[in-house]
């Protein structure tokens, strides 16, 4: 019986590590990592641009039409003429990607270009063909040295901060394809010269990504960092006679992976002795009959994809894979008169899958109606895993890959989305029909529907984040617009609460003036020079329709009067206000003021022998046009009647253009409440479970959280806006149970750890 002699501890080997550095420092090791490395893909680039003007030239010399010639001709020199900065930018984004392994990051939404209606479409149909090239060339990649890449993203988890997964390795092909296209980002070229970059990038850079997998991987085991973890080589045999089916895929699929055969029945070996301990009590088994033989692979596997014909239409709990499979294989011994048995190591791949899908079936993260699409999968995944030991083990493996971007993508899928029509469910059924239908023994199927259906989301997502980041700008907007609207209530009211002013006036300044303030709030700011110069025209307004009783009041007047009337004029027509109403207030401020005037007129004569100097320089400028012509006939104008006042006694409260209903008093939790603290643990990002009601579920994104006004932010799998809540409203949600986190780690890995950490608990007991 095998030990757990060769059973990895990742986390006890981390604990003991004494590689780990400080935060924002690179280890020693994995600096020599990346420069090795940095060293071979500048040389790679160097290979790729040197050949460029060939490829170009070729395409050129071979174009139908002179358009299309030049332009195959205006790219070679824009290459040429782009040459250094791309080879210097995209070394640039790997050592930036390196630095950042030891720095924490705040999250931030996904940065999208502005994008017209008109040009969206054609915008789509590109990304499309370039995303779909990319997920080919990744995916090209990890077939070949997934085990690799596994690897060298396993040790770089012992020595860095950040949790790293392959696509986040800043060596990984993902990220050098990422880093590629941003650094070519100023290439104006059209599509077709960019998937042929693309293609030279392909063959002069991630062709040679094998020896530096291996280089890098070396250089760490040299440093002492996981060297358990061994790559087996490449085994490749060409004048090897042509196996059965079944062993030529599965050795396919080994070789593909960069897994020798030795490793995966490591891998493999340790799951059986888990299952070994338990045979039995998990998977109860009928006696065998004496004498009976155990059938071979490739005879399972006719029985699998005859069940696979005949499987129902609708997965439920009632279906047994492992009882149905014993009563076809009873009945083909009954038929053939030899008592025939399953294997024990296909029994015990058979044991495994029926346990993950078990664990798929009971997964409250799935939806219901999604999860009865999935749970049809089990037979094909069967089938694979019986073809290829390796997708227990690499999480690269196609088969494995598309069951975890499925559930992926179906995380935000909410119960009442019309099953008919949403093109998720469609696509979902589609490739699963697929498969049912077509799937026998060549598991290259699996990558063919992976890519295709990577396309499809990859679709998806652009298009829902597009709404998601107008969603973001929107709600942005609306809160820059709740502070300058408060900014602008403090400032009426500090102004206007408690004092007995004209009607107009109050009018004027709440409901023309205030739109002004608003404005030079939002365009400038509270401390910018417009803002300021709003306020002081408002201060003089009012004080120009207060009574004075100080002779010398009438020589500021007839100095403001001119220059107030040509700030309000400006100020209301840059905010557009209405030209009628700003005509009637101007008329009834021209009343105000002229009766502010003979007001003055029953003062003493000396004061106004002391005003005459002034009340000349004001009809001098009246003559130049430079004030209001009322004030030509101050003298003549007999007194009018009072104007009509009001006092400010309730503070003013400007009303959004769209406000919604007062919401509901929250109740109010403790500062150091548990709940809070969950919903500050809350990122953007996240997939919650809103519980509406009894039989209605929400499921949304916390898409932003707008900190000037507190809101959280969430959005359907559409990018569209659904609910938004405040901080405590989310902790009273949490405090009810009525919030629940779904779980986004890979579906396909959370089951597997659950069916092991089981084993576990069961060999213990």
């Amino acid at each position: 019986m095998k030990t757990e002699a060769k059973v990895v501890h990742l986390n006890k080997v981390a604990s003991e590590q004494s590689h780990t550095s400080p935060v924002g420092r690179l280890p020693v090791a994995l600096t020599q990592v990346r420069d090795k490395a940095a060293q071979q893909l500048k040389q790679a680039l160097q290979a790729l641009f040197d050949n460029a003007d060939d490829t170009l030239f070729e395409m050129a010399d071979r174009a139908l039409s002179n358009p299309e010639q030049n332009t195959f001709f205006e790219a070679m020199r824009d290459l040429r003429l782009k040459r250094k900065s791309i080879e210097r930018g995209f070394l640039q984004n790997v050592f930036e990607a390196f630095v950042a392994l030891n720095q924490y990051e705040v999250g931030k939404p996904a940065a999208l270009d502005g994008l017209s209606f008109d040009s969206l479409s054609l915008v789509q149909n590109d990304e499309l063909e370039e995303s779909v090239a990319l997920d080919a060339m990744v995916a090209k990649v990890m077939s070949r040295d997934g085990l690799a890449v596994s690897h060298l993203t396993t040790r770089m988890n012992v020595l860095v901060s950040k949790k790293l997964d392959d696509r986040g390795n800043p060596l990984g092909p993902s990220a050098l394809c990422g880093f590629f296209l941003e650094a070519c980002s100023s290439l104006g070229v059209e599509i077709r010269v960019k998937l042929i970059i693309l293609k030279l990038f392909e063959k002069y850079v991630l062709a040679d990504l094998e020896q530096l997998y291996a280089e890098a991987n070396q250089t760490l085991i040299a440093a002492g960092v996981l060297p358990e973890l061994k790559s087996v080589p490449l085994r490749r045999n060409p004048g090897r006679s042509a196996p059965g089916r079944v062993e030529a895929a599965a050795s396919m699929s080994a070789h593909a992976g960069g897994i020798g055969d030795e490793e995966v029945q490591e891998v493999f070996g340790a799951l059986q002795e888990l299952l070994a301990e338990v045979r039995g009590t998990v998977a109860p088994r009928r006696p065998a009959p004496a004498g009976a033989q155990p059938i071979s692979s490739n005879d399972l596997m006719r029985l699998l994809s005859h069940m696979q014909q005949r499987a129902p239409a609708q997965a439920s709990d009632d279906f047994d894979l492992r009882e149905q499979l014993e009563r076809l294989l009873g009945r083909a011994s009954a038929k053939s008169g030899k008592a025939r048995v399953v294997g024990e190591v296909d029994e015990d791949v058979i044991n495994l899958v029926s346990m993950l899908f078990e664990f798929i079936l009971d997964d409250r993260v799935l939806p219901d109606s999604l999860k009865a699409l999935i749970a049809r999968l089990q037979i094909p995944m069967l089938k694979v895993a019986v073809l290829d030991k390796t997708f227990f083990s690499r999480g690269s493996h196609p088969a494995r890959r598309l069951l975890n971007e499925i559930a992926s993508a179906a995380l935000g899928w909410g119960e009442h989305d019309d099953s008919q029509r949403d093109s998720l469910y469609l696509k979902i059924e589609q490739v699963v029909q697929r498969l049912l239908n077509d799937f026998v023994d060549d598991p290259l199927i699996f990558s063919e529907l992976l890519a295709d259906f990577l396309a499809f989301t990859g679709n998806e997502r652009r298009r829902s984040e597009l709404l998601e980041q107008r969603t973001r700008d929107a709600e942005e907007g609306s809160a820059r617009a709740e502070l300058a609207r408060r900014q602008v209530e403090l400032a009426l009211n500090e102004r206007l609460l408690g004092k007995k002013l004209p009607e107009v006036v109050v009018r004027l300044l709440e409901e023309a003036w205030s739109k002004v303030l608003m404005l030079a709030c939002l365009k400038h700011g509270v401390d910018s020079s417009e803002w300021r110069a709003a306020l002081a025209t408002m201060d003089d307004l009012i004080w120009s329709v207060a009574p004075h009783e100080d002779p010398e009041a009438r020589l500021r007047l007839l100095e403001l009067v001119p220059g107030l009337l040509k700030a309000l004029r400006e100020g209301l027509a840059s905010a557009a206000f209405d030209p009628f109403s700003t005509g009637e207030f101007f008329s009834q401020l021209e009343v105000l003021h002229v009766q502010a005037f003979h007001r003055f007129k029953r003062m003493t004569h000396e004061s106004e022998q002391a005003a005459e100097p002034a009340l000349e320089a004001n009809e001098t400028a009246v003559a130049n046009g430079a004030a209001e012509p009322a004030l030509l006939a101050l003298g003549a104008v007999e007194a009018a009647d009072e104007p009509a006042m009001v006092e400010v006694v309730e503070e003013i409260v400007l009303g959004a253009p769209e406000q919604a209903a007062v919401p509901e008093p929250e109740a109010s939790l403790a500062v150091d409440d548990a709940t809070l603290a969950q919903v500050d643990s809350l990122r953007v990002g996240s997939w919650v479970e809103f519980q509406e009601d009894e039989e209605h579920r929400l499921r949304c994104k916390l898409a932003a959280v707008i900190k000037p006004t507190g809101k959280y932010i969430f959005v359907n799998r559409t990018g569209m806006k659904v609910l938004e809540k405040t901080r405590m409203g989310l902790a009273v949600e949490f405090r009810r149970n009525a919030i629940r986190l779904l779980d986004d780690a890979l579906l396909f890995d959370r089951a597997l750890e659950s069916v092991i950490g089981n084993l576990r608990k069961l060999k213990g007991a």
